[in-house]
């Protein structure tokens, strides 16, 4: 069995509560951080990060044990494992015996290194670092190597229960998969081809991008050779990451329908949700005192745990259940749950963002298969991930809500403010009121910098109140801008952005292609796969998946019955926008005319779709519209695609944004969508930010306008467009409206299922070519 020494110590020796506190927020990678500023002060004969690994068995258990020592170095003839640990307990409250589980992760380090250097004796260095007061406390203990040995032999004859059930699991996964058949009685078109790629991908590592047609079905195509590969022994676990709930359900659909293939399947599988979400309090807080869940969690999570692997599929209502019974934080146990679990469904986030990722899996990486659904979003969230924002009248507010008189705090806060009214004169004095550089903003983080201490402080004296809330979330954005900044490089640009009396300081990752790379490298394989991924090159760069093989797949569906029209007389540029009006409704007026039933137009801003539908209104009111509003909830969400029924025997044109919700992940089979009309590109907006992405690829790329604008705004129209045809039953129409879709550079994006597309000048050309479309058989 391998198993992490971390994993192994905090398992078995971990006690007390979950206490997040206000410095919960990315404290791993502050850590991190710690860890390599005092590294790096150790000088000359120090050697940090030291990767260790040895065979050990224990209770007829065989294991690998592995992991990262800090520090090792010699300091008096002996060598010397230095384990690192930032805390935020005032420095007069640490002692060595503080926590054991430290001492544990040392010991297991220096056994491994004493056996293989031969060495009688070590010793283990706890170097704890105080974070508000930045003060080093260090404490150090000797061990002969037979103590240190039968110290990792009792931990290990302790965990063999575990270790012994883990492996009689894994023998009945790897016979049970290796007997699952595939859940349907066929395959899809195209949808063999998908698996096989998949698999070989599984089975010999490396990546796999796969454009498949919508209605192909991906997730089963992607996780049935997944699940085969990990019956073969290739692959120790599943990770299937989404963009958005609607794909998550997708999957839990998928293994529902494998386990009703193979009844008694052996396979446990993990829905994770987020912490807010998750939790079971009107509010969270999670502390031992204002939450009962977090209280005593790590002394009752192993019964807890032993318990509930009695079950296979863990679904955001079943860990709900289980943590209300036994009195823990779900969050918490779906996290504990997943390192017994074979698949894990979650949010992108799990895996690439560097501050929810599950460290617990990817601090050292492991045998893994990695399957990125619509993998399409994944450039934009990824960006988001590695950027970070702060504003003048977030610092200001703070300072405000500290009252009267003067502080540690309030002076340290000032200081941010006033660099931030410097800037905003910069700012002021440019086009726009907004400018870029590619250097990081060395003083002003200094000064962030300066703020968290004191501000730790003072929400750890201040536990109550709306100002405790306010400068909570001051605190969080502080830290976030501050992470950024320690991976700062030339894959990142400055804005700072005045308006009205406040200004915006930005840190932008323009490029996220390395630090998705760096992610996929934790597992063995990655399939990533999405109904758009066109062209290949491009994702191929922007997804940090140079090496990877790529997959188109044919539609396949009988194109004969999807009826693709482009309306190659009308510009929707900005300037020609007003005298187009016209045209435009006509168009959908005569897509709408020929046939009764759903229909939806997409526009590419909320500014555009009304001016076309209030035009439209006017010249056709006897057809009934729906309109998307801007910041619609669930339930408006509901209500809209609820309007769009089967068999009501009338019309409804449906005014949607191109690129919102509606444009993808929604699933309207059969008639209750028959046509969309997709007016414009699909280019993103113009503006200082756009732009600044546009020179970065020039620059790098010698393709600005592709990477920034092009390929994005295709990559909408292909989703849109992707609405219609969902089943192989499905008929309908798709009207492009714009005669850049006319021009070589878009044509040559075309799917080959696109290649029987017309052109169409005028809209009584478009309805006489409709009315011989429908008119068909």
């Amino acid at each position: 069995m391998h198993l992490p020494v971390r994993q192994l110590v905090e398992f078995l020796l971990q006690t007390g509560s979950i206490d997040s506190r206000f410095s919960g927020f990315d404290r791993a990678a502050e850590g991190a951080r710690i860890h390599r500023r005092l590294q790096k002060a150790a000088g000359a004969g120090y050697e940090a990060e030291v990767y260790l690994k040895q065979e050990y068995s224990a209770a007829g258990v065989d294991y690998l044990i592995d992991g990262r020592a800090d520090g090792i170095f010699t300091a008096d003839g002996l060598v010397t494992v230095d384990e690192i640990k930032t805390v935020t307990i005032p420095s007069e409250q640490i002692t060595q015996d503080m926590k054991p589980v430290h001492w544990a992760q040392g010991q297991v380090y220096a056994a491994i290194y004493a056996a293989q250097h031969s060495l009688a004796e070590m010793a283990v260095r706890l170097t704890y670092f105080q974070v508000d007061e930045e003060k080093i406390i260090r404490f150090t203990r000797r061990f002969t190597a037979a103590e240190l040995d039968s110290f990792v032999q009792a931990l290990l004859a302790e965990y063999a229960p575990w270790a012994k059930r883990a492996a009689a699991w894994a023998g009945a996964r790897a016979a049970s998969l290796q007997a699952l058949p595939f859940p349907f009685d066929q395959y899809r078109g195209g949808q063999r081809a998908m698996a096989a790629a998949a698999y070989r991908t599984f089975r010999d590592g490396g990546r796999l991008l796969c454009q498949a047609p919508p209605g192909i079905g991906k997730t089963m195509s992607a996780l049935f050779p997944a699940l085969k590969a990990m019956g073969e022994g290739r692959g120790e676990r599943i990770f299937y990451l989404t963009a958005r709930t609607t794909a998550r359900a997708a999957a839990e659909q998928a293994l529902a329908a494998l386990r009703a293939a193979q009844p008694g399947l052996s396979l446990k599988s993990i829905t994770l949700t987020a912490k807010d979400k998750a939790c079971l309090l009107e509010k969270r807080e999670c502390t031992p005192d204002a939450c009962p869940y977090a209280s005593g969690y790590y002394d009752r999570i192993r019964n807890v745990l032993w318990q509930a692997l009695d079950e296979n599929e863990f679904t955001r209502p079943l860990l709900e259940e289980l943590a209300a019974r036994f009195q823990v934080c779900p969050f918490e146990l779906g996290l504990d749950l997943s390192l017994w679990c074979d698949v894990i469904v979650g949010d992108y986030n799990y895996l690439f963002d560097p501050v929810v990722s599950l460290k617990r899996f990817f601090e050292t990486g492991g045998d893994y298969l990695f399957l990125v659904d619509e993998a399409h979003n994944l450039p934009d969230r990824a960006r988001e991930m590695h950027s970070a924002h702060l504003q003048k009248s977030q610092i200001l507010g703070a300072k405000k809500l500290l009252g009267p008189g003067k502080g540690k705090l309030k002076n340290a806060l000032g200081k941010v403010n006033a660099a931030l009214i410097e800037l905003r004169r910069r700012c002021e004095a440019e086009p726009g009121r907004t400018f870029f550089q590619a250097e990081a903003l060395a003083e002003f983080n200094k000064l962030l910098g300066r703020c968290t201490g004191p501000l730790e402080e003072w929400l750890d004296e201040h536990r109550e109140g709306e100002a405790h809330e306010a400068l909570l979330e001051v605190y969080f954005a502080l830290r976030e801008y501050l992470r950024v900044s320690e991976g700062y490089d030339d894959h990142y640009i400055t804005q700072l952005a005045a308006f009205g009396g406040d200004v915006r300081a930005s840190q932008l990752c323009l490029d996220p292609s390395a630090f998705l790379d760096k992610s996929f490298s934790c597992g063995r394989a990655a399939v990533l796969f999405s109904a758009t991924l066109s062209p290949a090159a491009y994702y191929k760069d922007i997804l940090g998946c140079a090496a990877a093989k790529c997959a188109a797949l044919p539609s396949p569906f009988d194109p004969t019955r999807l009826g693709l029209y482009c309306a190659a007389d009308v510009s929707t540029r900005y300037r020609a926008r007003e005298s187009r009006l016209g045209a435009i409704a006509a168009y959908l007026a005569a897509l709408v005319a020929a046939r009764p039933g759903n229909y939806m137009a997409f526009f590419p801003s909320y500014a555009y779709l009304a001016q076309v539908y209030e035009h439209f209104c006017r010249a056709y009111p006897h057809v009934p519209t729906i309109l998307q509003e801007s910041g619609m909830g669930d339930e408006a969400r509901q209500a809209f695609l609820a309007k769009f029924e089967v068999g009501s025997g009338g019309t409804l044109l449906g005014f949607s944004v191109l690129g919102g919700v509606f444009g993808e992940g929604v699933d309207l089979v059969g008639d209750r969508l028959i046509g969309t009309a997709i007016v414009g590109v699909g280019l993103p907006q113009v503006n200082p930010r756009q732009e600044a992405l546009r020179r970065y690829f020039e620059d790098t790329r010698g393709s600005g306008f592709d990477y920034a604008y092009r390929y994005p705004g295709f990559n909408k129209v292909m989703q849109a467009a992707g609405r219609v045809i969902r089943t192989p039953k499905d008929k309908g129409t798709v009207l492009l409206i714009d005669d850049r879709f006319a021009a070589a550079g878009y044509r040559r994006l075309f799917p080959a299922h696109w290649n029987h597309c017309r052109f169409v000048y005028g809209s009584d050309e478009l309805g006489a070519q409709l009315a011989r479309f429908w008119g068909q058989t």
